[in-house]
């Protein structure tokens, strides 16, 4: 796989492999990617290949992204990100970019939008043990003490605080592609996926599991 894929969250199932053993995996839905812009480079001074992905109404885009689209042949697309690619690596074309691109048993990282905790304390946020719960404590959920008095005088940066929780980008390294559905256009992706159902998802090739992607590569032009 020269480059990953765009997908949307839908949920979570589990299913049985060969050997009767069961996994938990997330429902990606990647069906209608569209390669818009191949950047090369000599033009923009790096290579890289735009994908777009899930349908737009037209009225909801402005004219300039209209005629980005309709100069790839595609129609307005929701979700659009960029994968970088090897300046000798060979661009693919303009069109549809599908899921015959993957391959079972390829390890993938996962790129997504965590979800939404609101304002969260110390407890909840960064798992404090809090203060006693005996009788006359009135510090039952706070973090304590942040800082001294005499040396350095301050608080230190990244001390746990209360504040914002999810919403986060994340990246979910070294997922298994379990199962390739064609005909439903979905995907099958090991373990926990980030975000909420609904998230838009990058699905890239894992930056860990180089050799082990090789490998597969090798043993499926073999066969």
């Amino acid at each position: 796989m020269p480059l990953g894929i765009l997908g949307k969250k839908i949920g979570m199932t589990r299913v049985y492999d060969d050997k009767g053993h069961v996994h938990a995996v997330t429902v990606l839905e990647v069906k209608g990617n569209t390669i818009l812009q191949v950047k090369t480079l000599e033009k923009e001074g790096y290579s890289a290949v735009q994908l777009g992905f899930d349908q737009q109404k037209e009225q909801r885009v402005t004219k300039a992204q209209l005629g980005h689209f309709k100069k790839a042949g595609s129609s307005p697309k929701r979700f659009l990100k960029e994968f970088r690619l090897n300046p000798n690596e060979a661009a693919p074309e303009l069109g549809e970019w599908g899921i015959s691109n993957l391959k079972v048993g390829q390890f993938v990282d996962i790129i997504a939008t965590s979800k939404g905790k609101g304002f969260q304390g110390v407890v909840r946020r960064f798992k404090f043990a809090g203060q006693p719960e005996t009788h006359g404590s009135m510090m039952h959920r706070r973090n304590g003490a942040i800082g001294n008095r005499l040396t350095p005088g301050r608080v230190w940066k990244n001390m746990g605080m209360p504040g914002h929780m999810g919403s986060d980008r994340i990246t979910t390294q070294n997922l298994k592609i379990i199962q390739l559905r064609e005909n439903d256009g979905v995907i099958l992706i090991s373990g926990a996926v980030p975000g909420a159902k609904g998230t838009y998802v990058m699905v890239r090739p894992s930056k860990k599991k180089v050799a082990q992607n090789a490998k597969l590569e090798a043993a499926t032009k073999l066969s």
